[in-house]
């Protein structure tokens, strides 16, 4: 180990130690899982938007996360960080066989392109899983983002043959969905009394989720990665939306009170100009 990623273990140590940190001693797995994924998110957004300095200081807080948890399974008895190393060095020699394999120093033959490298990746994944899972959905983690989740079972599914044959399908599913949302709608605003009103609700909640689920379906069957383009979409309804805000301020019009069809006027002028 580098001396200063020594110096990160023996600080995580005094931090949990019983004169370390109040806050630090008594966290669990469970109770910093949250700040791991927020600091994996922060990673994506810095590497996004081409900061070096914040993704280096995210990558150091991403690392702390890393060695917090190996610090609590190591006073538990379970593993220690020297154990996290070992299992994904062991895990990337493994599944890059072109590489670290027997004869592969000689030229072996290996995925050409990184597609069939992830597709050789995907196929060892698979054989990895089938020893000892009794679902192809097994080990699709349920604190995924919902979408990225609906991505990865919809991609398990159809590893093992259920799914549509060509994108068109897919996309008439997503259409079929959206029907019944517009239908579970109009029942719930037809709703008389309580008892229907809250069932009618329930089913339009089903609906949307089930909408979400083939659009992101139809997203993998598209080899779109359905998480990034959403986030795209966000950076883009941001951008468009702020700039309408500041051209109605630029004429002196408070936005807020303008008709929804003003409203339209500077989202269409906005569009236009991006």
């Amino acid at each position: 180990m580098t001396a200063r990623l020594l110096d990160l273990l023996a600080i995580m140590q005094r931090l949990r130690g019983a004169d370390g940190c109040p806050w630090d001693r008594v966290q669990t797995f469970a109770s910093i899982a949250p700040y791991t994924v927020e600091e994996s998110y922060e990673v994506a957004d810095a590497a996004e938007r081409g900061d070096m300095e914040h993704l280096r200081d995210e990558l150091g807080d991403l690392l702390f996360q890393v060695v917090f948890h190996a610090r609590i399974a190591e006073e538990a008895g379970h593993f220690d960080f020297d154990a996290v190393a070992a299992a994904i060095c062991d895990k990337l020699v493994r599944r890059h066989p072109h590489v670290f394999g027997k004869g592969s120093a000689n030229g072996a033959a290996g995925p050409a392109t990184a597609a069939l490298q992830t597709a050789a990746w995907e196929d060892i994944k698979a054989r990895e899983r089938a020893a000892a899972a009794t679902s192809a959905l097994d080990g699709v983690p349920l604190a995924l983002p919902a979408l990225l989740r609906a991505f990865k079972l919809s991609k398990r599914a159809a590893r093992v043959g259920f799914d549509f044959e060509r994108a068109q399908e897919t996309a008439d599913k997503v259409a079929e969905e959206l029907a019944e949302v517009r239908e579970a709608a109009e029942l719930a605003a037809a709703g008389g009394d309580r008892a229907v009103d809250t069932a009618a609700s329930g089913k339009v909640f089903e609906e949307v989720g089930d909408l979400l689920f083939a659009a992101a379906n139809l997203a993998r069957k598209l080899d779109v990665d359905a998480e990034a383009a959403l986030r795209a979409a966000n950076v883009k309804f941001e951008r468009r939306f702020r700039g309408m805000e500041r051209l109605a301020a630029e004429r002196g019009e408070d936005f807020e009170k303008l008709s929804l069809a003003a409203q339209e006027a500077l989202w269409q002028e906005v569009k236009g100009a991006d």
